[in-house]
């Protein structure tokens, strides 16, 4: 049955459905004329009787009649009738019974007899079924022709009700048919009518904006990666070139290979964190969570850097409220906080301050500087990858791409503001 077409089948259980309802109705409608007619000959047959009874009453003489389809008789006590039997009579000494008999006599057809008793005797009259019956016979010959030709004109309506309220799905169809990774702009057709199928093209089309918007970002993300590797690649292809080129001195050679490290460095740290960001788009960046001194955290960070901060002549300090402690993947929230303070250090002048503080059920760790801070249009776009303040700006794109990474994968945020006295406020939120 399900391999059956959708339309086939809506057709058969619309078939199904209309001819039990068809037989329903034709049993209900034979019934109540039957009942009827069985009532209005019942009424006929009483008035008859009551007639015949007023006037044997009244000393009239009453004779056996009979007709095509009625007839009448009087019994006198300890007679005998030539439509009902001794003990049918006998009933009806008491008081008014009806009967129904097999065959009237002289005629082929059945009857329905009424027995009136009086003082001097029994009236009896009755009719033939023939109308009855023949009435009977051609209602039920209408529903049994009507019935099946009435089933196949509403069955061949349902299936063209049914293909009309599929046309919108089969349009869907088509054009999802030619929908391909190339045209992902196109959309479904969706009916006016706000039912089922509108809804259901409403969120396909939903699905293909994600879709689309999605192969988008990684359209951008291969080209953004591609143009950042390119740059550290064709450096360490020059350096290497220059170098078998022509002889060189023991100094330049040594200068050489440490150009072809850095950039090979460069080139490594650009796949780790294009590693990172994938992960993290895959739902696998997976987090080594354990209870953390994030105090200690943030003193290890200063360590790391405390010689850039003295080569560059620039203040690095730590200001801890309290010594929280935090469920976290060290390692990631080290990475995260050692990306702002790069980045202070790259773009930020005078001295930087690292804070540590409870807010709520959260842990904030900010990055403080006193340079010009994140531009306002570039701010609501600064966490994402390949992103720079200027065209023209040294790195990758990808540090704070990674800190809001590493954040949401602990359930947190990252955020940047201008601080009212000046200066960079960037700083990462994650709960206790």
């Amino acid at each position: 049955m399900s391999q059956i077409p959708i339309r086939v089948r809506l057709t058969l259980f619309f078939a199904v459905a209309m001819a039990i309802v068809l037989a329903a109705v034709g049993l209900f409608v034979y019934s109540r004329v039957r009942s009827d007619l069985d009532r209005a000959l019942d009424n006929d047959l009483r008035s008859r009787g009551q007639a015949l009874s007023a006037l044997a009453q009244r000393g009239g003489a009453v004779r056996t009649t009979g007709t095509a389809d009625a007839f009448a008789d009087f019994v006198k006590p300890g007679g005998r009738s030539r439509l009902l039997s001794p003990d049918q009579l006998a009933l009806a000494a008491d008081h008014a019974r009806f009967f129904d008999v097999s065959r009237v006599p002289g005629q082929d057809e059945s009857g329905r007899v009424l027995a009136l008793p009086l003082r001097n005797g029994i009236v009896v009259v009755g009719a033939t079924l023939e109308q009855r019956n023949d009435t009977l016979t051609s209602l039920k010959a209408a529903f049994l022709v009507g019935g099946p030709i009435a089933l196949i004109l509403m069955s061949l309506g349902g299936y063209l009700l049914a293909g009309a309220a599929l046309r919108p799905i089969e349009s869907m169809r088509r054009r999802a048919a030619v929908i391909s990774a190339s045209s992902l702009n196109e959309r479904l057709p969706v009916p006016p009518a706000d039912d089922e199928v509108a809804r259901l093209g409403r969120t396909l089309n939903e699905m293909l904006a994600r879709l689309e918007d999605g192969l988008e970002r990684e359209r951008r993300f291969v080209a953004d990666a591609s143009h950042e590797l390119r740059t550290p690649l064709a450096t360490l292809r020059a350096e290497l070139e220059l170098a078998l080129r022509r002889s060189r001195t023991t100094q330049e050679f040594e200068n050489s290979i440490r150009s072809a490290a850095e950039e090979t460095d460069r080139l490594s740290r650009i796949a780790d964190d294009l590693l990172i960001l994938a992960r993290a788009e895959q739902g696998e960046l997976r987090l080594r969570r354990e209870p953390t001194d994030v105090v200690d955290v943030v003193e290890k960070v200063r360590d790391r850097f405390d010689a850039r901060a003295e080569l560059e002549g620039r203040a690095l300090s730590v200001e801890a409220d309290e010594a929280p402690v935090a469920e976290v993947d060290r390692l990631r929230v080290e990475q995260a906080l050692g990306n702002l303070v790069d980045n202070a250090f790259e773009h930020g002048r005078g001295p930087i301050t690292i804070t540590a503080g409870r807010r709520n059920s959260s842990v904030e760790l900010h990055v403080l500087d006193e340079g010009p801070g994140l531009p306002p249009e570039f701010r609501d776009h600064a966490f994402k990858a390949f992103t720079r303040a200027t065209p023209s700006g040294n790195g990758s794109g990808l540090g704070l791409a990674i800190v809001e990474t590493i954040a949401r994968a602990h359930d947190g945020s990252a955020g940047a503001r201008l601080r009212p006295d000046g200066g960079a406020d960037v700083w990462i939120r994650l709960p206790l």
